[in-house]
């Protein structure tokens, strides 16, 4: 297997690894929140056969902004904050403690980072499921008659009714497709960062600066969200179900893939995929620079190292 050059080093303590993710994540999606909203909508629009909504990712802009206000476009942005923070801080967290786990043992290349991510995606998907479902339900709200519409105040009041209303396990509605996504999304994304940028590297095409996190960050952006659309799908329609009769509308991720491609064809289960990857490609972009960045500063102010570079 390849040697690769860890930057972050042995100096950086865990769980700085752990807050920088988070941080990073956070960062992100202040400015990518309002893409977050549109996907949603755009996967839910023509549920179940349905006259969509939106024939595009702008008409669903001009269509939340025109009637719901401009506001709308920041629904759930407390949820997506706590996701970021228990999810993102969590995966890059574990991908980062495993990956030098392996190193250590002497092992590195595309084997132990694709288990790494692997791990880091089940393990983060679960803790965040919660979350995910918050941010799922408070991003389509406005979309549903207002009889129906739940009107959490913030994630915390969505976590608690949720539990109270309709049963702990509400919380990990979806996990099974969250759980798929993430597995799969961590390893794409992730591993496809790691082996763009040390391949562009060791061959001299770019220097290790902003401007290769830039280009590894969307090529591995690219191949995250072409990957997990469907499960992404799948998981937005059984968040956001309602229970018909005491029975819930789907059975699982594989009845929702069905339902989809019977009522809706096949190229349905990439819907939202324009603003799915114009979401993932700047949050992709802004993670990795905000993640880099911030463990120079750590470097240079706190382990007092000013020749050292970022590190993921």
């Amino acid at each position: 297997m390849t040697e690769h050059k860890k930057s972050t080093g042995p100096n950086i303590p865990n769980y700085f690894k752990f807050i920088n993710g988070a941080l990073a994540g956070c960062g992100a999606t202040v400015f990518c929140q309002p893409i977050d909203v549109i996907k949603n909508r755009m996967q839910l629009s023509g549920e179940g056969g349905k006259k969509k909504e939106h024939k595009s990712s702008l008409h669903a802009v001009a269509n939340i902004v025109k009637n719901e206000g401009p506001l709308a476009l920041y629904d759930g942005f407390s949820a997506n904050i706590a996701r970021q923070i228990f999810y993102t801080g969590t995966r890059l967290g574990v991908f980062q403690i495993s990956s030098d786990l392996f190193k250590s043992k002497g092992y590195s290349g595309f084997g132990p980072q694709t288990v790494s991510g692997i791990l880091a995606g089940l393990t983060a998907s679960i803790i965040a499921c919660p979350t995910d479902v918050a941010l799922v339900r408070m991003t389509s709200d406005r979309r549903l008659p207002e009889a129906q519409r739940r009107k959490y105040k913030h994630v915390i009041d969505a976590i608690f009714r949720m539990a109270k209303e309709e049963g702990i396990l509400t919380l990990w509605t979806g996990v099974v497709p969250t759980v798929t996504r993430a597995v799969c999304g961590n390893v794409t994304q992730l591993v496809t960062y790691v082996q763009a940028k040390e391949h562009l590297v060791k061959h001299e095409y770019m220097k290790d600066g902003t401007g290769l996190h830039f280009v590894c960050s969307l090529i591995a952006g690219f191949v995250y969200a072409f990957s997990t659309t469907p499960m992404d799908v799948a998981k937005t329609r059984m968040q956001t179900m309602k229970t018909i009769n005491g029975k819930p509308e789907y059975k699982g991720m594989f009845d929702v893939w069905s339902t989809i491609v019977k009522k809706e064809g096949v190229y349905a289960l990439w819907k939202g995929f324009g603003p799915y990857y114009f979401r993932i490609a700047p949050n992709t972009v802004l993670l990795f620079v905000f993640s880099e960045q911030l463990t120079k500063l750590y470097k240079k102010y706190v382990l007092k190292d000013s020749s050292a570079g970022g590190g993921f």
